[in-house]
């Protein structure tokens, strides 16, 4: 059984999901699939969320599936009853932390400055978000945090896309980006979900050319 980080590593990309209708779950999850990313964070910026995730982890159970920005302890506890396998939050909200890692939760919080990276490292935890990355300096600013915190890896996600993707994906300090570009919400609202299989097609070639 490979480690949460292992397979993070192996997949490359994350694509960060905003689902506003529950019924384009399945036919999304089928995409991301057909397309070689069995994988994908579900934002809780929607009511449909919750049901998103526990469609999808029912009729793809392969699939690594995560819930991102949850900011409370009821939103987890709904995230995991549903079928979520790991927590993504913005930012460190050490009770948030402290909560998932109590229930035996992998989460990986948001750390933007070297004061929140300790915060992370003083409580075990080897791999954390870095968000929004482009805007905070993209790949420079992650090898300069990662450099005195030797222990901690990093999931850059905001601004990360098909053109950047290559110059995270060759820094070691990156376990894997997230990205939505794959799964913009208007090509979900169109329903167009052999765009979104060609593109996460082209995303996991770009990874493939980034780390062979």
């Amino acid at each position: 059984m490979k480690t949460m980080e292992e397979q993070l590593y192996k997949l490359g990309v994350m694509p960060v999901v905003v689902l506003n209708d529950a019924k384009d779950a399945l036919p999304l999850a089928k995409a991301l699939c057909d397309g070689g990313l069995p994988c994908a964070e579900v934002t809780f910026r929607t009511e449909a969320a919750e049901e998103s995730i526990r469609i999808m982890s029912a009729e793809y159970p392969q699939m690594l599936i995560g819930a991102g920005t949850a900011l409370t302890k009821e939103q987890i506890d709904c995230a995991v009853a549903a079928g979520a396998k790991f927590i993504v939050s913005p930012g460190f909200d050490p009770e948030i932390v402290d909560y998932c890692m109590k229930k035996n939760i992998p989460i990986f919080p948001g750390c933007i400055t070297p004061s929140e990276v300790a915060q992370a490292v003083k409580r075990g935890l080897k791999t954390v978000k870095f968000f929004p990355a482009e805007q905070f300096g993209g790949v420079a600013a992650i090898k300069a945090i990662a450099a005195p915190y030797t222990t901690v890896r990093f999931m850059p996600t905001g601004g990360v896309n098909a053109q950047n993707l290559h110059s995270y994906l060759e820094c070691d300090k990156i376990v894997c980006c997230g990205g939505s570009w794959m799964v913009k919400s208007e090509l979900i609202k169109d329903g167009k979900f052999e765009k979104i299989r060609k593109m996460t097609e082209e995303a996991v070639a770009l990874v493939k050319e980034s780390r062979g």
